[in-house]
C-alpha cells in the first residue's frame, strides 16, 4: 500500500462528531473545553482551547469535526449519553458540519 492509499484509508476511518457542550475548565481560567459526540451519544471527543485562541486570527469552532476512532472516549453515564445524543441530533438538523458555531 502506497502513502496515498494509506492516507485515504485513514481518512475513511474517521468518525464525524458534533459539538454538544462548551465548558470552562475549573483548573485553568483561560481554558475552554469543547465536547463533541457521536449522534448516538455513546462516544465523545474533547478538545481544549485557550480562551486567547478565540481572538485575533482565530480558529473557528465548527459544528462537527472528524476524528480517528482511537481519539474517542466512551460515555458511560446513561443520562449524559442521552443528553449528548439529543444535542448532536439538534446540531445535525440545524447546521452543516463546517458551520462556525
Amino acid at each position: 500500500m502506497d502513502t496515498t492509499e494509506t492516507r485515504q484509508s485513514a481518512e475513511e476511518e474517521k468518525v464525524q462528531v458534533w459539538l454538544v457542550e462548551r465548558t470552562y475548565s475549573d483548573d485553568e481560567q483561560n481554558l475552554i473545553i469543547l465536547t463533541y459526540a457521536t449522534p448516538d451519544g455513546t462516544r465523545d471527543y474533547r478538545k481544549e482551547r485557550a480562551l486567547t485562541s478565540f481572538t485575533g486570527d482565530h480558529r473557528e469552532t465548527t459544528a462537527a469535526v472528524e476524528v480517528p476512532p482511537s481519539n474517542l472516549g466512551t460515555v458511560s453515564d446513561p443520562e449524559t449519553r442521552e443528553r449528548y445524543a439529543a444535542e448532536a441530533r439538534r446540531m445535525r438538523e440545524r447546521h452543516d458540519p463546517d458551520d462556525a458555531i
